[in-house]
């Protein structure tokens, strides 16, 4: 399958390509020339596949045209080898649990497989060249990130996140580790961070000193895989009933967007989700766009829902191409609400209180969104993105109550701090970059 960028400047890559680049030429983001449909009868008896055998089916409806089916079987099996576990919070609303993995955050998924994914393309290679992973991360992308990619050969990783702007455990998952992980403690907010990204790619003198690559959700190998997600929810469902399934919602925790879009793949691909729902915390970015038709980034601002905070997500462009720029058509399979942290704050409590069940901050928002969106006869499925331990502090001062670490938590708090502090400055990363050439 070739791809083409977002920016229309560029077309016919092939995955190879795509992969190992990350961003396009002409600053745009790849997409797959097409988007095959999946025939009935995989819907009709998913229910009664397995997860690995349903998410090589879909894998290789994306990618079999450029992986050996061996190989691409081989990747989905090292991926997906944690439980997902559907849990009934409410009649009518369902949690996703994504954060069974080694990270305990819902991108475990993605970072994984692109990792096996990137080094099969790296050995293909005419001239072998070492692979430098830059990625920006507001808390989760930069775990398990670092953890997919931990000891990878041929691959070098760059961690950019927001000094103080991530929870201590999630700091300590890819600040901890060394060896071929760097992470480097940046003087600003994700924006920041995500432009030095994006800058990198595109500066002439470090693309020839360095390859260099990405594994935020700009990568298609990283985002395209958490498509597996909705297609499980959707079988998890159909166990259920035939009616819940057939009147699925999902909601999703928006901070990049990525996990939305692979959503919306999913659906293109022919699942039958009814719709979307984009649930947002002050950083609104995309319901300002619903409402008004208008897209205005701005500064992202600090909140609970920390992985959230993205004043422009890169994976809008990807929203709009899909739907040939059609705010109509967008309104009409997404809608969104907007949530402060006080109200995320109550929605924890009260959920705690009524249903016993512990929400993040981040499912707080998919879960409140449910509460406040769904219709008579739908079945809603909000994505719990990471570990309610993975904000301990927050989470238990919320529900005044203790919050037990995981032991994988526990044994990334006990590692020591590697960091290499940096200021948003273009140039001084650069110079950085450089100098490890």
């Amino acid at each position: 399958m070739l791809y083409y960028s977002t920016n229309k400047q560029v077309e016919g890559i092939g995955l190879s390509e795509a992969v190992i680049k990350g961003l396009a030429d002409d600053k745009g983001l790849f997409m797959p020339n097409y988007i095959p449909v999946l025939p009935d009868m995989f819907y009709r008896n998913i229910d009664k596949q397995a997860f690995r055998d349903m998410a090589y089916t879909v894998a290789y409806m994306l990618f079999g045209e450029d992986v050996h089916a061996n190989m691409l079987k081989m990747m989905v099996n090292d991926t997906l080898n944690f439980d997902v576990p559907l849990v009934k919070v409410t009649d009518r609303i369902f949690s996703l649990e994504l954060f069974h993995g080694p990270t305990l955050a819902f991108k475990d998924v993605g970072a994984r497989f692109m990792s096996r994914m990137l080094s099969y393309f790296i050995q293909r290679q005419d001239e072998r060249r070492d692979v430098n992973v830059l990625v920006a991360t507001s808390g989760d992308t930069g775990s398990a990130v670092a953890n997919g990619f931990l000891d990878v050969e041929g691959i070098h990783v760059y961690v950019l996140y927001p000094k103080g702007q991530v929870s201590p455990v999630q700091e300590s998952q890819f600040t901890t580790l060394g060896r071929n992980i760097t992470a480097l403690e940046v003087e600003g907010s994700f924006d920041d961070c995500q432009a030095l990204v994006k800058a990198a790619f595109l500066d002439d003198e470090l693309n020839k000193a360095m390859q260099l690559t990405s594994a935020n959700s700009i990568n298609v190998a990283r985002f395209i895989p958490q498509a597996f997600y909705y297609f499980y929810a959707y079988a998890q469902l159909k166990m259920i009933s035939e009616e819940a399934a057939a009147n699925m919602v999902v909601c999703v925790p928006s901070g990049n967007f990525g996990n939305l879009t692979a959503g919306l793949i999913a659906r293109r691909m022919g699942l039958p989700v009814k719709r979307f729902i984009a649930a947002n915390n002050r950083n609104d970015i995309f319901l300002e766009y619903l409402q008004t038709g208008e897209y205005k980034p701005r500064p992202s601002v600090p909140t609970l829902a920390n992985a959230m905070d993205v004043g422009n997500p890169s994976n809008f462009a990807r929203i709009l191409d899909l739907y040939g720029h059609s705010h109509e058509a967008i309104r009409a399979e997404i809608s969104g609400y907007r949530y402060t942290d006080e109200q995320i704050a109550g929605t924890m409590r009260t959920c705690r209180a009524e249903t016993g069940y512990v929400l993040d901050p981040h499912g707080a928002c998919g879960y409140q969104a449910l509460q406040d969106g769904l219709q008579a006869g739908e079945y809603g499925v909000f994505l719990e993105t990471a570990h309610p331990a993975k904000f301990v502090e927050t989470v238990s001062s919320i529900l005044n109550e203790d919050i037990e670490l995981p032991e994988k938590l526990v044994e990334f708090m006990k590692g020591e701090k590697q960091t290499v502090p940096l200021t948003a400055d273009f140039e001084a990363f650069k110079a950085y970059l450089l100098s490890k050439a």
